[in-house]
C-alpha cells in the first residue's frame, strides 16, 4: 500500500503522548480527549486504562483515537475515577498490540498499569539479566522493564518499589502509573521529555491531571499548576498529593527539538510558548542566513511559525506557497513506480499562480534523509520558480536520539555524511542554510550555548548525550568484537 507521504520516514517522528486523571467521573472520556489534543505526538496506537476502586479495565488498539475511543461499547466498560492513556509512536519494539501501551500486570501488591514517553537507554542489558533470574516478558517494549523491575524489588510499598526501580533504569522517561494506592507521575532527572500537571475544580478536591502537553489540559478545561519537576514523582491518592525527589538533583537537560517540532505550537513547554519560540527561531534564521528572495514560504505545517518568523524579519512577503491536504488516509492504492515517485503531492502541493517566476525562501523545521526537502525543492521548480533557496529552522542533525525519538541510524543523516554544499547539491537548492547551535538557544532566550552546561539534550545536533548509553556501548562492543573475529579469521 501507498502511504500518503512515500518518505515519512524522512522526519523525526513524534516519541508518544501521555495522559492520566485522578478524581474524575468518567475518567476514561476524559483520557480520550487528552489523547485526541496528543494525537500528534503518536498515531500508530492508543490505549486507555481505567480503575473503579476494585477493578482495572484496559482497552488497546492499532491506530488513531478517533475510531477507537469514540464507541460506547469500548467506552462504558472503562469505568471509574481514575484513567491513564497512551499515543505510540514505536521508538522500542514491534509494531504489535502486545506493545500498545498502557501496559498492565497484577503483581503482588496488586494491579500496575505504566503509560511511559521516552526510551530507556539500558533496557537491553536489564532485560537480559531479569530473564536470566527468571522473569516473563509479554511484549518487546522497553516500558515492561520498569514493570520487572518494580515486581522483584524487595522494598515494601509500591512507591518504595518503584523508585527502586527507577535508580535501576538510564535513559528518559515520562511516567504515569495506576496502582490501587493511587496515581503516580514522574520524571526523568535530567527532565529529557516533558511532563505537566493541572486541575479541574469541582466537589471532593476536583481532579489532577498529568499530561504531556499543556495543550491537553486545555481541550479537558483544566487550568495548568505547574510542570513535573525533573527527578519529581508526585503522587496522587485522592485529594491528597505528596511529591517525592528520590534523585541527586543534578542540572535539567529537557529536549530542545520539542520547541522545533515536537509539541503542538499551542502549548506551553518549560514556561515558554513553544508558537513564539518558533518565531523566534524563524527571525533568528533570517539574521544568521538572509537571501534575496520574493516570498517566505512554509514548508507546512511544522514550517509554519518559522517562516513568519523569517518573514518579518526580513521583510520578505510571507504566502503559502505549497498547500497540504489534511483530508487524504493513511493508505491509497497499490502503486506503480510512477505513481510512488508522484506519492508526495498526495500532501503538498505547489500553488502555481503564487510561485512562478518567483525567487522563493522555503523553510521548514529540519532535514532528516533529505528526500523529503528534494521533492519539496523539485515541486517548486515544476511550479516555474526562478530561484528556490532553503532555510532550516534547526542545526543540521547529525547523531542519532537515544531518547525516545525514532531517527534513523547515523549512516542515513543527510547532515552525517554530506557537507553543507553537498546537502544543497543533494535536494538541488540554489542555497541551503541552517539556523546555528547558538542561534537556537538565542531564539529560547539565552546569549548562546552553553558547553559546559548546557541547559536542554540537544544530543541529534551535537552528539553531547546527558545520560549512558548502555545497551548502545553494548552494541557497539559486540559489532567491535565480530569486526576484530573478522579481521583475524
Amino acid at each position: 500500500m501507498l502511504t500518503t507521504n512515500p518518505h515519512e520516514d524522512d522526519t523525526l517522528h513524534e516519541e508518544c503522548g501521555i495522559f492520566g486523571i485522578s478524581g474524575a467521573t468518567d475518567a476514561a472520556r476524559l483520557v480520550a480527549l487528552g489523547l485526541h489534543a496528543l494525537q500528534h505526538r503518536g498515531q500508530e496506537a492508543a490505549g486507555i486504562t481505567s480503575f473503579d476502586g476494585v477493578e482495572f479495565h484496559t482497552h488497546r488498539a492499532m491506530g488513531h483515537v478517533a475510531g477507537n475511543f469514540d464507541r460506547e461499547d469500548i467506552m462504558v466498560p472503562l469505568r471509574g475515577s481514575v484513567a491513564c492513556g497512551h499515543v505510540r509512536y514505536s521508538t522500542t519494539g514491534e509494531t504489535a498490540l502486545r506493545n500498545v501501551q498502557p501496559l498492565y500486570a497484577d503483581l503482588a501488591s496488586g494491579g500496575f498499569a505504566i503509560a511511559h514517553n521516552g526510551n530507556i537507554s539500558n533496557a537491553m542489558r536489564l532485560r537480559r539479566d531479569l530473564v536470566r533470574r527468571g522473569s516473563i516478558f509479554q511484549s518487546t517494549s522497553d516500558t515492561e522493564t520498569i514493570i520487572h523491575l518494580v515486581a522483584t524489588s524487595n522494598y515494601r510499598t509500591t512507591v518504595d518499589k518503584f523508585i527502586d526501580a527507577l535508580k535501576r533504569v538510564e535513559g528518559a522517561y515520562s511516567l504515569i502509573v495506576m496502582t490501587p494506592e493511587g496515581m503516580i507521575a514522574c520524571r526523568d532527572p535530567l527532565g529529557i521529555r516533558p511532563l505537566v500537571m493541572g486541575k479541574i475544580d469541582g466537589p471532593d478536591g476536583g481532579s489532577i491531571i498529568f499530561a504531556s502537553e499543556t495543550v491537553a489540559l486545555d481541550v479537558v478545561g483544566a487550568t495548568f499548576v505547574r510542570s513535573i519537576d525533573p527527578g519529581e514523582l508526585v503522587m496522587v491518592k485522592g485529594t491528597e498529593i505528596t511529591s517525592h525527589r528520590p534523585f541527586p538533583q543534578v542540572a535539567a537537560r529537557p529536549c530542545i527539538f520539542e520547541y522545533v517540532y515536537f509539541s503542538r505550537p499551542d502549548s506551553i513547554s518549560e514556561d515558554r510558548s513553544v508558537y513564539t519560540v518558533r518565531k523566534a527561531i524563524g527571525a533568528q534564521l533570517a539574521i544568521e542566513s538572509p537571501v534575496d528572495a520574493d516570498l517566505v514560504i512554509p514548508v507546512p505545517d511544522s514550517g509554519t511559525p518559522a517562516a513568519l518568523g523569517y518573514a518579518q524579519e526580513s521583510g520578505i512577503p510571507f504566502e503559502l506557497g505549497i498547500i497540504r491536504s489534511h483530508y487524504v488516509g493513511r493508505t491509497f492504492i497499490q502503486p506503480s513506480d510512477k505513481v510512488r515517485h508522484l506519492g508526495v503531492k498526495l500532501k503538498h502541493n505547489a500553488n502555481r499562480a503564487l510561485i512562478a517566476g518567483k525567487k522563493i525562501v522555503l523553510i521548514d523545521d529540519s532535514i532528516v534523509r533529505g528526500t523529503t526537502s528534494l521533492k519539496i525543492v523539485e515541486m517548486m521548480r515544476e511550479a516555474g520558480a526562478a530561484e528556490v533557496h532553503m532555510r532550516i529552522a534547526s542545526p543540521p542533525t547529525r547523531h542519532s536520539c537515544f531518547y525516545g525519538v525514532d531517527t534513523p541510524e547515523r549512516a542515513k543523516l543527510l547532515a552525517a555524511t554530506k557537507n553543507l554544499e553537498q546537502m544543497a547539491d543533494y535536494i538541488k537548492a540554489d542555497s541551503l542554510a541552517f539556523i546555528s547551535i547558538h542561534g537556537l538557544y538565542k531564539a529560547l532566550g539565552e546569549p548562546q550555548r552553553n558547553a559546559i552546561r548546557p541547559s536542554h539534550c540537544d544530543a541529534c545536533f551535537t552528539g553531547d548525550y546527558p545520560t549512558s548509553l548502555t545497551d548502545q556501548d553494548d552494541v557497539s562492543s559486540v559489532d567491535q568484537f565480530a569486526l576484530l573475529a573478522e579481521r583475524v579469521i
